[in-house]
């Protein structure tokens, strides 16, 4: 009996393990958030006396919420892409091919009998996407969501104070202002 265009019912062993150690990774970051309220607490907020004031509490307060810092410019930056759906579609199709190329291909890619290397593949895909950012509003677009997440990141470090700041992260801390 052939099974031709069947969908298997398990996925490779590969791709489990690639997608447990995502999980993990992802998992390890999330868990090294600070709470949210911890981080916008308006009675913390306040105008530093000098520069060398703010420095320092932009360098803490970096340290200190770092992960929540990434999930504010990630949010910010898929917030911006949304006004512009073209952008958000041309990335959504890159993503795709890039997420068939390393989860879903287990043999390598034949075409009229010619074996295409997984690096040939990998330098085709890296060229296609780096021309489409550049040549569609795309890059313009994530420069504009990074640059204005970074902008709140460093508005907050810059009003946080970083008085209460102490569970455990002096040696980050310090270790960031050497």
């Amino acid at each position: 009996m052939t099974t031709y265009g069947t969908i298997p019912t398990e996925l490779p062993q590969q791709s489990l393990s690639l997608i447990v150690q995502a999980r993990e990774f992802l998992g390890s970051g999330l868990g090294s958030r600070r709470k949210w309220e911890e981080m916008i607490n308006i009675r913390a907020l306040n105008l530093p006396p000098n520069v060398n004031e703010a420095v320092g509490r932009i360098r803490t307060n970096i340290v200190f919420f770092k992960t929540n810092y990434v999930i504010v410019v990630l949010f910010l930056l898929l917030l911006t892409l949304f006004f512009h759906p073209t952008s958000l579609v041309i990335i959504v199709v890159i993503m795709i091919a890039w997420f068939l190329q390393y989860f879903l291909r287990d043999n390598p890619l034949s075409i009229y009998g010619f074996v295409i290397d997984r690096n040939m593949i990998i330098t085709v895909l890296t060229l296609f996407t780096i021309a489409v950012f550049f040549l569609t509003d795309v890059m313009s677009n994530i420069m504009s969501g990074i640059t204005f997440g970074l902008t709140v990141v460093l508005a907050h470090g810059f009003f946080r104070t970083t008085d209460d700041l102490f569970v455990g992260d002096e040696k980050d801390i310090n270790a960031s202002q050497c």
